[in-house]
């Protein structure tokens, strides 16, 4: 395995060979499997089998999909290959190989490498999954502007691997490589395992003479700018943080602890102030205050005592950070020259107050008017991300998804330290109008410390070698203009003693950086614009040969009879949460993988049924009455049924036209092994035979009996697996024993159901056979965020809605939302026959 990698100008351009040879007697499948940075694109891709090479081509994403789509209807076992982790995304490709034959799997990608605390950072994910004979991983760099420092380090590096990490650079170029024996790969001397595993970064700095850098190529310029030594400018910072009940306990904790550290960090110059947003909103003082040591202690108490309850204003809490900080700029009570900049973090999505988010989104932007800053950081899953990353970059922010681990402190200050320092407020580069078509963005609203700015364009006249640049921008001080000017000539002069330089890069690096800033523009574009925003960026991934969110990479492999497909995608951010909620790893240790599938009936009873093959789920409501006894699955073949009795609110709502019922107990028999399991949100109990056993939710229990798995976790779920091929998650909801409405309940998540015949029926067990259905005419229904849509299902044409429901599986308390297309009416023209054919008698 050979990770080749050549830096020109901070453009990485990365090769990934990977070759193998089966040895055996027998085919075998080989896997090729590769992370890469978020920020890349693929840009090629081929598997040479044999002395046959078979290339992936890139077509635009619906062409792509109608040509899987026929090999999956042919019955090849045709692959999407894509998933996301939290830097990096995931490329995966297996073919099968005849004994004694040899697969070489080749792999490109680009990324622009960007600047963070004056350093460029290139990440290269090393995981081999085992002993390779030949592995090395070999970058050469090279600048114009002459390297300042270079350093190689890895997650995985102990004492005698790092002695092998040879490291040079003089000049222009640098040059790293690794390349462990397979003796130096094992954990320990005789061990078969790799310790190749994790991260292996490089980084580097070019060195700064002048403020910028200009360089031309064949009718095409970059312009890269990071002037140092700068006055630091003060900066007016507003905290806008969800403290609703979502956030209670671990959340609130490591919020509290990144902020004790930012207060840390905050200097005596500095502004800031805290808003909290929850049902209400409160804020520490009235207007922002200067950072003093006094001041500081007096916000640290304040953070140490916050804490959360209640619903989501979010609304509320951005509106009253504006106020404050429109406030102070007009009552002068901060220095006319500072960066006025607002951080919200949230879990959640507006629930009280304005809780559309449109009009959410209209109403911030038209109150910042281009004046400040917006960063919305999302903790967690469960926020609206695409709502969240829109408003940030309406007003010239960015969003940052924030993984609820163990290091979400860090994350949350790692975040503040990229935009504690700004330099120069109201950047512009202004080249000749008349010179320069399809330049990149060169406006920006802040230049942060660090950091550096990025233009790349493309002369009108491909010949023209010369070009002047005017930079302006507001320092601490004073005014900064600043002109420059460059010629091809030296440019030509800087790359004749560099030998690999790949292809035309700052035409790429441009198709590059324009192709992320038009998709990044087309997030808050509608209508006509965004759909010329799409065009211009597609047109580019295609002429460029980058899979991009526009394009996707369609892959053919050998196989016996007929060549398979699979498609290599680009995930994006905030985009098919529901697929990655699939593929995340499991609470539950009962099962060995995630589960691709699942059906579930939870809360007021909501029904979820993922259809996986549309990378989609169908939800539906049952209404009956409190007492009534629902079949939700029924298998004549293996003797297995479940039943859910449902129970009411403790009163009836006068308000409500339909009364709240939920699951109170839950049957579930298997009459091959003569169980029965009785669960309430007080007990469990299990008979087998004539004998009964009987647990509470405060027991914490592991119990095996012949075919037969019960794992009880403590106040929170049980898991139940019966015989190889059936599993059941029951999850508690416990509410507040004195609540004067609702009361405990339970909700049921059925993950397989391999041994479970063609017969199953019941409200669930209908949907363990593959379900298919088209949507069609997509229009907006009576809530703005929910749009309305004609499903085709079973022969039915039915009017559907966009909207979420909660899985309770992996957070009994606050629950992930799924999106789905919701069938009104009780599950009319879904579910067989009408919802009250599924009424029984009993539980059992």
């Amino acid at each position: 395995m050979k990770i080749d990698s050549k830096v020109t100008s901070r453009f990485a351009h990365n090769v990934i060979t990977s070759r193998a040879v089966n040895q055996g007697n027998v085919s075998k499948e080989v896997f090729f499997d590769v992370e890469l940075p978020k920020t890349a694109f693929i840009t090629k891709f081929s598997m040479t089998i044999d002395g046959v090479t078979y290339p992936g081509t890139i077509k635009e994403k619906e062409a792509a999909k109608k040509q899987y789509e026929k090999a999956v209807s042919r019955g090849q076992t045709a692959g999407l290959v894509r998933a996301s982790g939290r830097k990096t995304e995931k490329f995966t490709v297996s073919v099968n190989i005849k004994a004694a034959s040899k697969v070489t799997f080749e792999l490109t990608y680009e990324e622009l490498l960007k600047r963070q605390f004056g350093k460029y950072e290139m990440f290269i994910k090393v995981k081999p999954k085992q002993l390779v004979k030949d592995f090395e991983i070999e970058v050469d760099i090279f600048e114009p502007q002459g390297i300042a420092e270079l350093e190689a380090e890895g997650t995985f590096i102990t004492n005698e691997l790092q002695n092998i990490i040879k490291k040079t650079f003089s000049g222009k170029k640098g040059h790293i490589s690794f390349k462990p024996t397979l003796d130096q790969q094992r954990t320990c001397a005789n061990c078969s395992q790799s310790a190749l595993d994790g991260d292996f970064t490089v980084r580097y700095d070019v060195k700064r003479t002048t403020p910028d850098n200009l360089q031309i190529v064949n009718g095409y310029f970059v312009h890269f700018f990071a002037p140092t030594n700068l006055p630091k400018l003060s900066k007016n910072i507003i905290f806008v943080l969800d403290t609703s009940g979502s956030m209670y306990g671990r959340e609130m904790e490591q919020t509290k602890e990144a902020l004790l550290k930012i207060l840390d960090d905050i200097k005596e110059d500095d502004f800031f102030n805290f808003i909290l947003f929850d049902s209400e909103i409160s804020t520490w003082k009235e207007t922002l205050i200067k950072a003093t040591p006094e001041n500081l202690d007096e916000a640290r108490k304040f953070v140490q005592h916050i804490s959360a309850q209640g619903m989501t204003n979010l609304h509320g809490g951005l509106m009253r950070g504006i106020d404050i900080l429109n406030a102070a700029h007009e009552q002068n009570l901060v220095p006319k020259r500072s960066a006025s900049i607002i951080i919200m973090l949230t879990d959640g999505q507006p629930n009280v107050g304005v809780s559309n988010t449109h009009e959410i989104e209209k109403a911030v932007k038209k109150a910042i008017d281009g004046r400040y800053t917006l960063y919305n950081l999302g903790f967690g899953s469960g926020v609206d991300y695409g709502f969240l990353e829109k408003m940030a970059l309406e007003n010239k922010g960015l969003a940052r998804r924030i993984y609820p681990d163990s290091d979400a402190a860090l994350q949350l200050q790692g975040f503040y330290d990229e935009v504690s320092n700004p330099m120069l407020i109201d950047v512009e580069l202004n080249y000749p109008e008349n010179e320069i078509s399809d330049l990149t963005t060169n406006s920006f609203k802040h230049f942060y410390d660090g950091s550096e700015i990025v233009v790349a364009g493309r002369f009108v006249d491909s010949n023209q070698n010369h070009l002047s640049v005017d930079v302006r921008g507001e320092g601490a001080d004073d005014a900064l203009l600043y002109t420059t000017q460059q010629d091809a000539e030296q440019t030509a002069q800087a790359f004749q003693e560099q030998q690999y330089i790949f292809g035309e890069y700052i035409e790429r690096l441009w198709a590059y950086l324009t192709i992320e800033q038009l998709l990044e523009k087309r997030i808050t574009a509608t209508g006509e614009e965004k759909e010329n925003l799409t065009a211009q960026a597609l047109a580019l991934s295609l002429m460029y040969k980058f899979v991009t969110p526009l394009t996707s990479m369609v892959v053919t492999k050998p196989e016996e009879d007929d060549n398979e497909e699979g498609i290599a995608d680009k995930p994006t951010e905030g985009v098919g949460m529901f697929t990655s909620l699939l593929q995340a790893s499991p609470v539950y240790h009962t099962y060995a993988s995630p589960p691709t599938w699942y059906t579930s009936v939870d809360g007021d009873p909501h029904f979820i049924i993922s259809v996986p093959q549309k990378k989609d789920a169908i939800c539906f409501n049952i209404n009956e009455n409190p007492g009534m006894i629902l079949n939700l699955i029924n298998d004549p073949v293996t003797g297995i049924t479940v039943n859910g009795e449902l129970i009411g609110d403790k009163r009836a709502n006068s308000d409500a036209k339909i009364q709240n019922s939920y699951f109170g107990k839950l049957g579930i028999a298997n009459k091959h092994l003569d169980v029965k399991l009785t669960v309430t949100p007080e007990t469990i109990t299990i008979q087998n035979g004539d004998e009964k056993t009987g647990f509470t939710w405060l027991d914490s229990v592991t119990l095996h009996q012949a075919d037969l798995t019960l794992i009880i976790n403590r106040k929170k779920n049980l898991v139940l697996s019966m015989g190889s091929g059936v599993s059941f998650v029951v999850v508690l909801h416990q509410v507040w024993k004195k609540h004067p409405l609702h009361q405990d309940f339970l909700g049921l998540y059925t993950l397989k159901s391999d041994e479970l015949s063609e017969q199953t029926h019941g409200l669930l067990g209908q949907f363990f056979r593959p379900i298919d259905f088209t949507i069609i005419e997509i229009h907006p229904g009576s809530d703005p965020k929910k749009p309305d849509a004609t499903m085709i299902v079973k022969n039915n044409e039915l009017t559907v809605t966009r909207g979420w429901q909660k899985d309770y599986r992996r957070d009994p308390k606050h629950g992930v939302d799924i999106p789905c297309w919701f069938v009104h009416d009780n599950g009319a023209g879904l579910i067989d026959g009408v919802h009250t054919d599924y009424i029984v008698s009993s539980l059992f």
